[in-house]
């Protein structure tokens, strides 16, 4: 297991803010994983578990152990008439696991392909991109308690998955890591292309009937439009959650801006947060080295040499601009590490 003291951090996070931890370590089993919690436990030093590093904002130097378990594999564990269970081990990149799954032809994810992060990352955010979230596919995962090394399995229900939501983020945070997940995905290909953004890229190609393959590979070309790679300008991805408000919020938001973006849900509504920051004045705006993509206003991107507080600054100048515009408050999405 590889254990470093005085750890940089800014090749482990995608936003490219520079840190260091005082102790990282990458345990590539769950035995080596169990073994390094029950010494970390014994040292009494903080822990923050450390994924793909692309949610996630340091506002300074770690003052614990940075964990971020090495756990590999993949593997289809069962089927029935339409579905094939598949289990991947916590520390696969998410993307190089959809693209697998489409090789392999296991249908569901394609939706997902590009985003940033690990399998073991993905329940916990319930990330999400046109029109699927891993709530969709979800069948259980395990997960390892810290303070104990126990591990412990987790159905669906009990992950209790919402928007950008899980128990993960809610009362059991910070108190598991997760080791291993079971996705039901499908044998026949069921493709999802309701949002307008692949239509139209799929149109553009002159594809009628899209493959999950064909799927993937539109959502591919349109975030490589719309999002900069980390490693050219660092950024966490979208960096605010699309704001859910009540019907009647939006019908008098409408009365103001008819054009708003918006996507109903019964008695509530998803506001399209990116709308929201570029109506406000922000888009492709910045304060030092930290400022709003040009090509995509819910993307903050560091320019070169930002801090935590850098990011900081720039999030909070956003959240009040569009608060005061429209009445809606802004969360952020990244999680946010340091002394503190």
């Amino acid at each position: 297991m590889r254990f470093i003291e005085n750890q940089p951090l800014d090749r482990l996070n995608t936003f490219g803010i520079t840190a260091r931890a005082r102790f990282y370590a990458a345990p590539e089993s769950e035995v080596e994983l169990a073994r390094f919690l029950r010494s970390v436990t014994a040292r009494n030093l903080p822990l923050m578990v450390l994924g793909g590093g692309s949610n996630l904002i340091f506002s300074g130097d770690f003052p614990g152990v940075v964990l971020q378990p090495a756990l590999t594999g993949v593997a289809c564990i069962g089927e029935s008439a339409d579905h094939y269970l598949v289990e991947a081990a916590g520390g696969e990149k998410w993307h190089d696991f959809v693209q697998y799954t489409l090789a392999c032809h296991w249908y569901g994810l394609e939706n997902l392909s590009l985003i940033p992060g690990t399998v073991g990352a993905s329940p916990i955010q319930n990330i999400g991109a046109y029109g699927v979230e891993i709530a969709d596919h979800l069948h259980s995962l395990t997960a390892m308690e810290i303070a104990s090394g126990e591990v412990r399995e987790f159905s669906r229900e009990e992950c209790r998955l919402g928007y950008r939501e899980s128990v993960f983020k809610q009362e059991l945070r910070g108190r598991y890591i997760i080791t291993r997940v079971r996705f039901l995905l499908l044998k026949a290909a069921a493709v999802r292309t309701g949002y307008g953004d692949i239509r139209q890229e799929l149109a553009d190609h002159g594809i009628v009937q899209p493959t999950p393959r064909q799927v993937a590979d539109a959502v591919i070309a349109i975030r490589t439009r719309k999002l900069p790679l980390p490693s050219v300008l660092g950024n966490a991805g979208s960096f605010f959650k699309n704001p859910v408000v009540a019907a009647g919020k939006l019908e008098s938001l409408r009365q103001h801006f008819p054009e708003i973006v918006a996507y109903p849900q019964g008695e509530q509504a998803k506001l399209a947060a990116g709308w929201l920051i570029e109506k406000a004045g922000w888009k492709g705006r910045r304060i030092g080295p930290v400022g709003s993509y040009n090509k995509q206003a819910l993307v903050l991107v560091n320019h070169g040499g930002a801090t935590g507080a850098d990011v900081m600054q720039v999030a909070h100048a956003i959240q009040q601009a569009v608060l005061q515009m429209f009445g809606v408050q802004l969360e952020m999405e990244p999680q946010v590490y340091g002394p503190d």
